[in-house]
């Protein structure tokens, strides 16, 4: 859990930086590339996504992702592979994302072991509810493992104090109602999101759920520790896929496409500033 709260202490930066990807998309050994490249460059955090084939939270663009993944045969298991394989090169924060259906089928007990003996920093199950999540954290707690809890504007001040008094490595803030997905607009009220919050932790703030452009990313880090990007970083990788899915994916071009979109978001939270 140190390499997450050192990940939101870097003095270049406003904010942290956290990509997500769907790992195994459009290949494994692709995806594994694209993850290194987001660590050796901007990234701060990246989230590892586990494709599942009912993501309840994602919009279409991470379930086309997702889709992609698992028709390329992408079990569970692989994802502690890729975790193991990233934490060989990088020191960065490494953070699991799922959903419970998968941790149940592979036992709580099981699933947090695998993740740490990979390194993995943390786990994210947004369809965990808060009220049911104590025996989940207990077998993270036990393996070191952060169980990075979701608050979101729906939430009332009495819930977000109960969740972030047991959250773990970060608490993640939904900039808005409803799936993924990239949106023109930031949500007014996610700063008061963030604000509420900081009564009652510590620890570091990362907001996610629509973040797609340097100018929003700057936006808002001048009230968040961080910053989370999915949708965005999937669409581009999206359109560097041939138009066949026949065709062989091209292994710089989709490097490119990630790590151009990384260094543009790193370029907005640099010239951020807090109030």
């Amino acid at each position: 859990m140190e390499r997450l709260l050192q990940a939101f202490n870097n003095s270049h930066k406003a904010a942290a930086l956290i990509p997500f990807l769907v790992a195994g998309d459009p290949t494994f050994d692709l995806s594994l590339s694209m993850f290194e490249t987001l660590v050796r460059g901007p990234a701060d955090i990246v989230e590892i996504g586990i494709p599942y084939s009912d993501p309840l939270a994602d919009g279409p663009v991470i379930q086309a992702s997702a889709l992609r993944s698992l028709r390329s045969n992408f079990q569970l298991p692989r994802a502690f592979e890729m975790t193991r394989e990233l934490r060989a090169k990088t020191s960065k924060g490494l953070v699991l994302f799922t959903y419970m259906n998968p941790v149940y089928q592979y036992t709580p007990s099981r699933f947090f072991a695998d993740a740490a003996e990979a390194g993995a920093d943390g786990a994210i199950i947004p369809d965990l509810p808060f009220e049911e999540s104590a025996l989940v954290r207990a077998e993270a707690d036990k393996h070191g493992v952060a169980l990075i809890p979701l608050i979101a504007p729906t939430s009332s001040e009495s819930r977000i104090a109960a969740i972030v008094e047991k959250a773990r490595g970060f608490v993640y803030c939904v900039a808005a109602l409803g799936v993924t997905g990239e949106r023109a607009k930031m949500a007014a009220n996610v700063s008061q999101l963030v604000e509420t919050a900081r009564r009652y932790t510590q620890l570091p703030i990362a907001v996610g759920f629509g973040v797609s452009s340097a100018e929003q990313a700057k936006q808002t880090a001048s009230f968040a520790d961080g910053v989370i990007v999915g949708s965005a970083f999937i669409r581009r990788l999206e359109q560097a896929l041939p138009a066949s899915a026949a065709e062989p994916a091209e292994k710089l071009t989709l490097i490119d496409a990630v790590d151009s979109f990384a260094e543009e978001l790193a370029s907005g939270l640099t010239l951020s500033s807090r109030p």
